[in-house]
C-alpha cells in the first residue's frame, strides 16, 4: 500500500515572511501509520517548492500512490480541491482523501464541489486516517465506506453521508512522529537563519471562544507529558540541527504547572544552548506568571505573541474585553523586561472601522511600545459561530480570501483598498521608528541579533511583495489605492455556505463542550453581551474572551 501525502502550493504573504514552516501534519500521520505497519510513504510538499500543477502530476505519475491524500486550512481548499482533481485525472484507480480543518466542517460544501474527493478525514487525522488506509488496504471502503469510523463521502446516489467520530486519542504520547519525511534544510526560520520546527505541547482547548475553531476541530483538550515534548525537541535538534521552534498550541500557558515542568526540564538537559522557542499566548497569563518570566526566557523562550485587542474592538459587544489598556502595556514592559521579545497583535477590518480607529490602534501600538506589531485583517471562519452571528455583514464567501491579509469584512466607513491602505501606513510608520530609533540600540545582543533577524524578514517580503499579498493586489503606495484589485471578482461562482448543512455537522460532533456549544448556537450575541456584563469583577479570561480558567481541580484532570 503506497500512501503520498500532498501539501497544496498556497501563498498569502501573511506568517510565512518569516520563513517557510514544516508542515508538521505529515510527520504525525507518518510516524503513526509506520507504527501500524504501513512504510511505503512519501511526501510532496508543493507549498514550500513553488511546485505548479503539472509538476505535481508528474510526481504522481513517478510515484504512482494507492493512496493521494491532501491537507487544507480555509484559503488552501482550493488548491487542495484541484491536486486531489488531478490525482483522479492522472490516476483513477488511487484512492483521493482530504483532511484539515475546512473539510472537516464543510464537508457537505466540499464533496459537493469537488465530487472526485473519495473520502474526507474528519477531525484529528492520526486514527482516523489509519482507519481508511486499514479499509482500503482490505477492500472493505470500496463496498463498505459507511463502516469506517470518522470519514465523509458520497454515496452511489450522490448523497453525502458522515460516519459516527472517531474519539480523540486519549494518550498524545503514544503518537511518534516521523519527522524524517520532511526536507530539513528547507525549513528555515529567516530571523535566526535556522531550521524550524512546530511541536505541540497539547491538543484542543478547554474553552469555547465563538470565532476560534481549536476546541471545536480536536474536541478535547488533551495536553502532553512535558518530558516526552522535550525528548520530541531534543531529538529535532540533534537529528534535524533545529534551531528555533514554536509551540503549535493556540495557547500553551493554559496548564501552567505543565508549562513550568516543559520550561524546567528544558533547563535540566540544557538545550536553551541550542535551541530557541516562541509562543502565541495571552495578556492575562504573562500578568499571572510575572515572576516566572526571567525563569521562562532561561527555558529558551525569546518571543511572545499576544492578542490584544484594536480601537475598533473595544467598542464592539461581540468582543469579551480581555484586557484593558493599562494590562497591555504592563504585559509588553514585563516581557521587555525579562529579555523576552513581545509582538501584539491587532484584528483589523471590523465593519465599525474608521481611518481615526485605525489611527488609534497605531498610537496604541506606540504606547504600549512592544517590539513588533501585526495587524491583521478580521477573518471569521466559515465554520465558527461567530460567521453565522455576523450574517449578512460577511459578503465574501471565496474561501481563498480567508487569509488574514485581505478584507473579507468591507468597513461601513470606507472601502477595502482605503482600509489596506491605512494598514499599511501603520506597519510603515511602525517599522520606520524601530528601524531606526530602537532596534539598533537595543543593548542586550542576543535579543538585538533577533529583533534585526525580524526587521530582515519584514524588510525582505516587502521588496518582494509578497508581504500582505501586495504584489498580487497591485498596491504600491498611497498613490496606487484607485488600482488596488483584492480578485473578488473571478471565474469562480461562491455562495454563502449552507447554515443548516454546517448546524446538522455539528450535531454529529461530540466533544467536551457538547453543552456549551448548544448554548452558544441558541444565545449567538447575547452569550457575549453577558460575558461582557459579567466583566464588571475583572476576573482573568481566556483567550480572546469569557472569564473561564482552569481550576486547580481541572488541571489536574489533565
Amino acid at each position: 500500500m503506497r500512501i503520498l501525502f500532498l501539501h497544496p502550493n498556497y501563498h498569502s504573504g501573511g506568517a510565512e515572511i518569516a520563513g517557510n514552516w514544516p508542515p508538521a501534519w505529515v510527520a504525525y500521520l507518518t510516524g503513526y501509520l509506520k507504527a501500524a505497519g504501513y512504510h511505503d510513504i512519501h511526501f510532496v510538499d508543493a507549498m514550500t517548492h513553488h511546485l505548479d500543477d503539472e509538476t505535481v502530476r508528474q510526481r504522481m505519475l513517478d510515484i504512482r500512490p494507492d493512496i493521494v491524500a491532501c491537507t487544507a486550512i480555509t484559503p488552501a481548499i482550493y488548491k487542495a480541491e484541484e491536486l486531489l482533481r488531478i490525482a483522479r485525472e492522472a490516476l483513477p484507480s488511487a484512492t483521493t482523501v482530504l483532511g484539515g480543518i475546512h473539510a472537516t466542517f464543510m464537508y457537505p460544501q466540499v464533496l459537493q464541489e469537488a465530487p472526485w474527493i473519495d473520502a474526507v478525514v474528519r477531525g484529528e487525522g492520526e486514527q482516523v486516517f489509519l482507519n481508511l488506509v486499514q479499509a482500503i488496504d482490505q477492500g472493505r471502503f470500496a463496498t463498505d465506506p459507511g463502516s469506517v469510523r470518522g470519514i465523509a463521502y458520497r454515496s452511489a446516489e450522490g448523497q453525502v453521508i458522515a460516519t459516527p467520530a472517531e474519539p480523540p486519542i486519549a494518550d498524545l504520547d503514544r503518537i511518534q512522529p516521523d519527522w524524517g519525511i520532511l526536507e530539513w534544510d528547507k525549513y528555515i526560520y529567516i530571523p535566526l537563519g535556522k531550521r524550524v520546527a512546530i511541536p505541540n505541547l497539547a491538543r484542543g482547548c478547554p474553552f469555547t471562544c465563538s470565532f476560534c475553531s481549536q476546541w471545536k476541530f480536536w474536541r478535547d483538550y488533551r495536553i502532553r507529558d512535558p518530558k516526552k515534548v522535550v525528548d520530541e525537541i531534543e531529538d529535532l535538534v540533534t537529528n534535524h540541527q533545529v534551531g528555533f521552534f514554536i509551540l503549535a498550541d493556540e495557547e500553551p500557558t493554559i496548564h501552567r504547572k505543565k508549562f513550568i515542568a516543559f520550561c524546567e526540564e528544558l533547563i535540566a538537559r540544557g538545550l536553551p544552548e541550542k535551541v530557541q522557542w516562541g509562543i502565541n499566548t495571552r495578556v492575562t497569563d504573562i500578568l499571572r506568571d510575572e515572576a516566572l518570566l526571567p525563569m521562562f526566557r532561561r527555558a529558551g523562550l525569546v518571543h511572545v505573541s499576544l492578542g490584544t485587542e484594536a480601537a475598533a474592538q473595544l467598542k464592539l459587544e461581540r468582543f469579551n474585553k480581555e484586557t484593558t489598556i493599562e494590562q497591555n502595556k504592563k504585559a509588553i514592559r514585563l516581557l521587555r523586561e525579562a529579555g523576552i521579545v513581545s509582538e501584539a497583535q491587532f484584528i483589523v477590518g471590523l465593519e465599525n472601522e474608521t481611518a481615526e480607529t485605525l489611527e488609534e490602534t497605531y498610537q496604541m501600538a506606540r504606547d504600549w511600545n512592544p517590539d513588533m506589531a501585526n495587524w491583521a485583517m478580521y477573518t471569521p471562519w466559515p465554520f465558527s459561530d461567530l460567521f453565522q452571528e455576523l450574517g449578512d455583514k460577511v459578503e465574501v464567501f471565496d474561501f481563498e480570501k480567508y487569509n488574514f491579509v485581505t478584507p473579507i469584512m468591507k468597513p461601513d466607513a470606507m472601502d477595502r483598498a482605503e482600509l489596506l491602505d491605512r494598514v499599511m501606513h501603520n506597519y510603515r510608520r511602525f517599522f520606520m521608528n524601530k528601524a531606526f530609533l530602537q532596534y539598533p540600540w537595543t543593548r542586550d545582543r542576543q535579543r538585538r541579533g533577533y529583533l534585526l533577524g525580524c526587521l530582515k524578514a519584514f524588510a525582505k517580503s516587502g521588496f518582494q511583495r509578497t508581504f500582505y499579498d501586495l504584489g498580487k493586489v497591485g498596491y504600491w503606495g498611497p498613490q496606487s489605492k484607485k488600482k488596488v484589485d483584492f480578485g473578488f471578482a473571478d471565474r469562480r461562482e461562491r455562495t454563502r455556505p449552507d447554515p443548516a448543512a454546517i448546524e446538522a455537522a455539528d450535531e454529529q460532533w461530540v466533544t467536551m463542550h457538547g453543552p456549551k456549544i448548544e448554548m452558544r448556537r441558541k444565545k449567538g450575541e447575547d452569550l457575549a453581551a453577558a460575558a461582557i456584563a459579567a466583566m464588571q469583577a475583572e476576573p482573568a479570561m481566556a483567550c480572546g474572551g469569557g472569564h473561564e480558567q482552569l481550576s486547580a481541580e481541572e488541571a489536574a484532570r489533565y
